[in-house]
Parts: structure tokens; sequence; C-alpha cells
């Protein structure tokens, strides 16, 4: 069902936005002060009834002490008063929290303090300490920059206007829509709205629909709902691929003189059986002197993507491909994604690479790095490497290898070469000594089980399955983490122990948060595991001991999503502070510019500085690294949605069935259960619990009956069935059938 909707008219001509502009003129310069003529001067207000108003305004911030009076008629903000600037993030029941670095935690803001503030927002607010408690909370007094303005939802028509009833559960308000400004809506219609004005005496924002999307329920109606609600596009513009037709594709002697010319080389690309796009392949060479030349060969993005021309500034705007459950919305046009940038089997191409010498031990002796021009020899699926790497052993002699290898895996029209199969299994072999030394040197393991579907022709779920990361998958992760390693060892370590202090893109990740690993501890210890948070190596081994344990057993997912939460993010930035996770003091992103911007970033700068060029100032990268972390984020955000979505019409085929799950979650309101089988999660709400009356226990993460003192807690072992499925919301609601 739908919200209540209500609306409160305007009375004459309201100013809007009048709390907002006051303090914006007063906040320009806070040691000056300012009457009602001059704050009307400068918001364009010049009739008396809009002068009186400012008036009004005026007594009753002073009232609120929310500015003061310094002389008669002339008001400054009140400094005395505890504001601060920062984030707003809101909850689900109208209630939200102020984040900022001037707390050490987060600070409540009931939803009546919210004054129209939205996820996301940058704001100003008043901080200070609720009535008989030493708590904090905040006012919000002004809304200082918009995350966003456009909305996904689902309008719903009154006879002379509409609502626009949001998706997101982060939205408290519906938005009106007048008559005029339906955009060839119609009642029902899953559209996207614009919010364009917020009056101060108005409940709801008003807004336009500028684009339709569809009836709710539709596949393709959902798919995009979910990349527009994070302002991800997914078509290009008409202009963008007409730029990409007029790229010239010929590689021609010209260019390839200016390159190392590595054709000759046994090369190969190991991806995904379904993948399109090959931005990255290995040549292997055996050296006289025993020891092996890899190269790690990158499609050769910036070549094609010119600096502030139409498509640089669409992939730059993108800043990374969106893998969503039943497609990918690309970076590139599909032109380079899959076309000339993508290192295809039997076809030159233009490459980036990263070329090294390396011993039996996997200690690397030289390196190179430089543009150059590749043949790849063959393409592999991650399920075929993996079977010769099962099925074959590594020889002295090519003549002895045995290749009893699965013809309905390797469905080819070529047969895969004894050289290949040498080089595989060598590769495979260094690799595993890379990863010993990670893993010594404090990396963390995080070999998650990821969820994929069985789609039919009508993007319909017919099944389930989990891809676990294997030896073939570690093997290109492996060489595809040294060439990231040593490139942001080049540039910012130099050949002196002191960094060199030249701008580049580099990928961080800081350590995890003490608190945090406290509260993980909190939670694991009720399963009978602990961590060590004693120093850095010994939280990384005890860490790595964790989801060791774990792994296969129930509680798993669960284990494996809070140790993540309790991790720091990874991010891109110009300040170096090394990856906690990997365990490296230089890292970044060379590996993947078909789907990735900072990658290009890195290939331009990397080749300023092979040309001998000077260090160009960081704050225009430092920027461009902000923007391709936050675009980064929203594309995770939307790729789990696109998999909640998936997970919840799946279930709808499965009402009357049976799970057994594992309680993931516990709050005020309910449980939340993952099926075991599945991975699907959803919830039982508290009041659906009939054989009980049970309140929310904090402490023991967990319910308590009331009567019976039984207890439901994380990683326990419940039965349940679908009670209702919500599409829209991507939400799935559980009866509890025995615990």
């Amino acid at each position: 069902m739908s919200r209540k909707k209500k609306i409160y008219k305007k009375k004459g001509n309201v100013i809007k936005d009048l709390t907002r502009n006051i303090f914006r003129i007063l906040n320009e310069d806070s040691e000056k002060s300012f009457n009602y003529k001059q704050i009307a001067a400068k918001i364009g207000v010049v009739d008396t009834e809009g002068k009186n108003q400012i008036i009004q305004k005026l007594a009753e911030l002073k009232k609120n002490q929310k500015i003061k009076e310094i002389d008669r008629g002339k008001f400054q903000i009140n400094e005395d008063r505890k504001y601060h600037v920062g984030k707003l993030d809101l909850t689900s029941n109208g209630n939200g929290y102020f984040i900022c670095d001037d707390f050490e935690d987060d600070i409540f803001v009931p939803s009546v303090n919210i004054n129209h503030g939205l996820q996301d927002d940058l704001v100003r607010v008043y901080v200070y300490k609720k009535r008989k408690s030493s708590k904090l909370e905040a006012d919000v007094v002004e809304i200082l920059e918009r995350a966003k303005t456009d909305f996904v939802g689902t309008l719903q028509m009154n006879k002379n206007f509409g609502f626009v009833v949001p998706d997101s559960y982060k939205m408290y308000a519906d938005i009106f829509i007048s008559k005029g400004k339906l955009g060839g809506a119609q009642d029902g219609d899953k559209v996207l709205a614009k919010i364009t004005d917020w009056p101060d005496n108005s409940k709801n924002p008003f807004g336009t629909i500028t684009q339709v999307l569809g009836k709710p329920g539709e596949h393709d109606t959902e798919i995009h709902s979910i990349l527009l609600e994070y302002g991800l596009p997914y078509e290009f513009p008409r202009e963008v691929e007409k730029d990409a037709e007029k790229l010239s594709i010929e590689i021609t002697k010209e260019e390839i003189a200016k390159r190392r010319d590595m054709r000759n080389d046994l090369t190969f690309t190991i991806d995904p059986k379904d993948a399109k796009d090959f931005d990255d392949a290995l040549s292997f060479t055996k050296l006289e002197n025993g020891n092996y030349e890899i190269g790690i060969h990158i499609a050769d993005v910036s070549h094609y993507l010119q600096p502030k021309s139409i498509l640089d500034d669409e992939a730059y705007n993108r800043a990374t491909s969106v893998y969503l459950v039943d497609r990918v919305v690309p970076m590139l046009p599909e032109m380079l994604s899959n076309g000339v940038c993508s290192l295809r089997p039997n076809e030159e191409k233009l490459t980036f690479s990263a070329v090294f010498e390396i011993d039996e031990k996997a200690n690397v002796i030289n390196q190179w790095f430089g543009r150059t021009v590749t043949y790849s020899d063959q393409r592999f699926a991650y399920e075929e490497a993996q079977s010769i790497i099962e099925n074959c052993k590594l020889s002295d002699t090519i003549e002895s290898y045995t290749m009893p290898i699965d013809t309905s895996i390797i469905d080819r029209e070529y047969n895969v070469v004894p050289e290949i199969v040498e080089a595989t299994l060598k590769l495979d072999e260094l690799a595993k000594k890379f990863r010993s030394k990670r893993m010594k040197a404090g990396a963390i393991s995080f070999d998650r089980v990821e969820v994929k579907f069985n789609l039919d022709q009508d993007f319909n779920p017919t099944g389930v399955y989990f891809k676990e990361s294997k030896d073939a998958n570690k093997l290109i992760e492996e060489f595809m983490l040294l060439a990231n390693r040593k490139v942001a060892e080049f540039v910012g370590k130099g050949k002196g122990a002191k960094p060199t202090n030249k701008t580049f893109v580099y990928r961080v990740h800081d350590e995890p948060n003490l608190e945090k690993l406290a509260s993980l501890q909190n939670i694991i210890g009720k399963f009978g595991y602990k961590i060590n948070t004693e120093n850095k190596e010994t939280t990384s081994q005890s860490l790595n001991k964790l989801l060791s344990d774990v792994h296969g057993k129930g509680e798993a997912n669960m284990v494996e999503t809070l140790t993540i939460r309790s991790m720091s993010k990874a991010e891109y930035t110009t300040q170096n502070i090394g990856h906690y996770g990997l365990a490296f003091d230089y890292y970044s992103h060379f590996t993947s510019p078909i789907r990735r911007y900072p990658d290009v970033m890195t290939h331009r700068l990397l080749q300023h500085y092979l040309d001998g060029g000077n260090s160009p100032k960081a704050d225009v990268y430092e920027e461009k690294c902000k923007h391709s972390s936050k675009m980064e984020e929203l594309a995770a955000k939307a790729e789990r949605d696109s998999i909640k979505y998936m997970q919840v019409k799946y279930m709808q085929d499965h009402q009357n069935e049976e799970f057994p799950g594992v309680v993931s979650g516990v709050t005020e309101w309910g449980i939340y259960v993952e099926i075991i089988s599945n991975k699907c999660e959803g919830m039982v709400r508290i009041r659906d619990i009939k054989d009980d009356y049970y309140i929310f226990d904090e402490k023991q993460y967990a319910i308590v009956g009331q009567a019976s003192q039984n207890i439901i807690q994380l990683g326990d072992e419940v039965v349940v069935k679908v009670k209702k499925t919500d599409l829209e919301r991507k939400h799935l609601d559980f009866d509890l059938i025995s615990h």
C-alpha cells in the first residue's frame, strides 16, 4: 500500500528555502551583521509580503537561538552554538545520523530535526546534549549540498496531481507532481522524478517526471530502475557512439616501430567463459639462464582514449563498468570494450605491458614497463585452465605431457598446444609461491563464494549456483597483483629508500578500526572463534585463521560479511598509505583500463614518467580519484541490488517450500535469515513469531521469548517459508517454521 498522501498548499507567495538562504547569507561572513532589508536584497525579495516573511523568520530563528541580534534589527550567525558540517545518513524509520570527522561517533538526528535533509546530503547541524542525558543529538539547520535530486519510484495519480512513491527506503517523503509535469507518465508507471523545489512549509518536495521507465515488475524496468537510482546510465549517448566510430583501428608500421614488438612471444588469455572483453593477457618465455620472462599485457586503452575528448569525458563520468546479474553496463562503447581494445585470440593488439624476469623461487630479477604490440595465441576460460592445472603434470620434456582434458569443457576448434600447457603449469606454480609470500607478509584471504543465477531467455532465474575462486582464478589474480604492485613501486618508490613524491594514482586500504574489530570479536566469540588484535601481524594471522575455520560452515557467509565490514574501505587517492588487505606498501590499478578509469589514469601517468616528464599537480588527480571511488561504490550498490532483485524473483516460484537457514542479523523489529541452499536473505518480523512474545537483546545479538526464555540469536539454524516477495523493494518476508 502507498503511504498516506498529504501536502500543505502555499498560502500566498511563500518564499522558498527561506531558512536555508538566511543561513547561507549569514555564513558568508560570520563577523558581519545583516538586517532584513539587506537579506531581502540578496535573495531578490522586493514586495512587502515577502519582507514580512523574512522579519518573521528572523524572529523565529532568534527565538530558537540559531541566530543572534547584535544590534537592533541586525543579525549574525550564533557562533556560541555548536555548528558542524558533515553528511547525513538516514534510517528507514525517518531518523538519521550526522557523520562528521569532528566526532568519534555518529550523532543521532531525530526525524523532527531532519529539516528536509536527504540521504548523504552535506549539511550544517547544531549539536547539543539531550535533556537529562550525556548523549549528543543534532539539528539540521542548513542543507549545503544535495547528494542527489533524482529518484526512482512509482507514480500514484489523484485527480489533478500525482505523487511519486520512491523505491528507496531512505527517501521518507513522496514527491508531489503537478498535472503539467507528468512527462507522459500514467498511474502505476515506474518513473524517474527530479526534485525541483521543497518549500519550508511543505511536507513533500515538488518535482517533475524526467523519464518513464515502464511498468513495475517488468525485467528491463526494474534493472534500469536500479541503475538510475544510483545515477548510473544504461546506454551511451549517440554522440559518444559516433566518436567511437571515428577512431582509427589500423595498427600501422609506424605505430609498431614505436613499441616493443612481442608478437612472437607465446601469449594467451584466461577469463570467465562468458567474457566479451579481454583486457589482460600473459606471455611466457623460458630463458637460457633457467629463469622465466613473463609479460602481463594490458589493453592500451589510453592510446584510443585521448584526454578531453567526448569518449574520455564519458569514460571519466562513468568511471567503471557495472556488472549486474543479467548484463554488463560498460565504461567504454562496445566498439572499444569488446572490439579494438579486447585482446582477442589471433589478432594483433596495442598493449601496455609489465615484463618481468622471474626465477624459480618467484623472485623478480628484472622488470620493464612500456608500450608493446602483442598477439594472443589462445583464449582460455577459467574452467579450461583449471582442467589443465588439475589434469596435467609439469615434466622436463614436452613429449611426456599427458592431456586427459574433458573435451566438453574445452569446446574449441583448435587444440591446446603443449607449450601452453607448460606455461600454464609453471605460471600456476609461481603464482602459488607469490601467494604464499603475500600471506606470510600479512595479507588477508577473502575467498568469498559468489552467488550466480541460471537465467532463461526472458531473464527469469531457473536456478542458483555458487562461484568459488580456484587455482586458475588465483593464477591470474597473482600476476595482476604483481603488475599493479611493481608499477606503483616503480613510480612511488623509485630506486632509493625514500618515496619519490611523484603524483600517482594509488589503490589504498587502511588498517582496520580497533573498535570494529572488538565488535566483531563480540559476535564471533559466540561461535567459539577468536581474533588477536595485539599487533598488525597477529591481527592478520587471526583473521585468516577465522576465515579458514568458518569456511563451509552455516555461519560462513555471515561471519565473512561481518569481517569485511570491520575492514576499512579500499579507495583511490594520490596519498599513498599502502594496502593493508594485500600487505603491499605500494599498490595501484594498472590491469583493467577497459572497465576502470583509474587504470587509464595510471597508464597515462606511467607513460608520462617513462618519457621523463615532471610530476603534475596532485590536486587534479585527487579530485578524479575521489570521483572514481564514489562511482565504484555506487556501482557496487547497484550490483548488490540486482542480486537482491534476482533472489526475490527466484523465491517467487518457491513460496510453498520450507528452507533451512541461518540467522544472519538481529534487530529490534525482527531477525534476518539467510537460506543455506541459495543464500537468499529475508526477514522474519518479531510480530509474526507466534510461539511467544519476543524482545530484542542487543548484548546477545538475539531475540528472547518473555515466557519461555527461548533465545534466537546470530548463527542459529532455523527453518523458514516465504511469506511475501516484494520485487520493487527487493525484499523478502519469511515465516518462521521452526527454531
